[in-house]
């Protein structure tokens, strides 16, 4: 099955942004904030990049987590991600988070928790809404993002909570782990611990919405993982959708949508505009 939808009753209006879905924007870039302040920030991995929709106010936020297996990759590589979100009205940020082995688990989740804290609490200087972010990422992104949103342990810590989530969109991710190759690595041997970083296991009521897209080429591991996800999100009410996009492998998935005009892009562009309300 490719697609996996539940209609559940949510208030929902029509973003003023959606109304012109051909407007484009001039971008405005703002590099290498710190999220993390004092002697424990990181000077390379603790920093984001916002790109926001020149002129426009009260737009909705992409915060993007990038993958790389928890071991590799960086902010810069997605810029054009950033680009393509704000030129349609979606500010977008994009952030670094610790790596391993430098580190290990939970150090990525914190990073990323106090990523969106940051975001949660500043946004509103750069003119974007703070009650309208959603969280995205791909691959070890896709499974922080989701693990954010389904463990309450790690927003706590950093006095936020689920409800400053509006929707959730991980792009071939990982939802179970297992005390198996790559996973020992960087969450341990613990199967204990496995199961308890395994966003699919943390699933409960009164989530926000999920978009769940992966490629019909992609890994094994997220092909039925992706469905098996949703299926226990919608078993529990929350609205989510699972999506395979067609002609596209674990790393062609990201770096087309990057382009622009490509149905992972509008999908993401769908999800937005479906769950942003008007006004605040």
């Amino acid at each position: 099955m490719s697609l996996l939808v539940v209609a559940i009753a949510m208030i929902s209006c029509t973003s003023v942004f959606a109304e012109e879905p051909s407007k484009r924007y001039e971008v405005e870039i703002v590099k290498q904030v710190s999220y993390v302040e004092g002697t424990q920030s990181d000077p390379v991995r603790h920093r984001l990049d916002l790109y926001l929709p020149k002129g426009l106010k009260d737009f909705p936020v992409l915060f993007f987590v990038h993958g790389g297996a928890w071991r590799s990759g960086n902010k810069e590589l997605y810029a054009k991600m950033g680009d393509v979100f704000a030129a349609r009205g979606i500010g977008a940020v994009i952030i670094n988070y610790r790596l391993s082995p430098q580190v290990k688990h939970p150090a990525h989740i914190e990073d990323v928790a106090q990523a969106f804290a940051w975001v949660v609490n500043n946004i509103e200087k750069y003119h974007g809404r703070k009650d309208c972010i959603f969280v995205s990422g791909h691959s070890a992104g896709g499974h922080l993002i989701s693990l954010l949103t389904t463990d309450p342990t790690y927003l706590k810590a950093v006095q936020r909570s689920v409800q400053d989530i509006r929707g959730v969109i991980p792009i071939s991710g990982v939802y179970s782990l297992f005390p198996i190759g790559i996973f020992t690595q960087v969450f341990g041997t613990d199967a204990k611990v496995m199961k308890s970083e395994s966003p699919r296991e943390q699933v409960s009521q009164g989530l926000p919405p999920f978009l769940i897209l992966y490629g019909d080429a992609d890994f094994p591991t997220c092909d039925l993982p992706s469905k098996l996800f949703c299926q226990k999100l919608i078993a529990q009410s929350v609205v989510a959708e699972c999506q395979s996009i067609a002609s596209r492998d674990h790393i062609q998935i990201i770096r087309e949508a990057m382009r622009g005009d490509d149905p992972t892009t509008n999908a993401m562009l769908a999800f937005v505009r479906k769950h942003t309300t008007k006004g605040k």
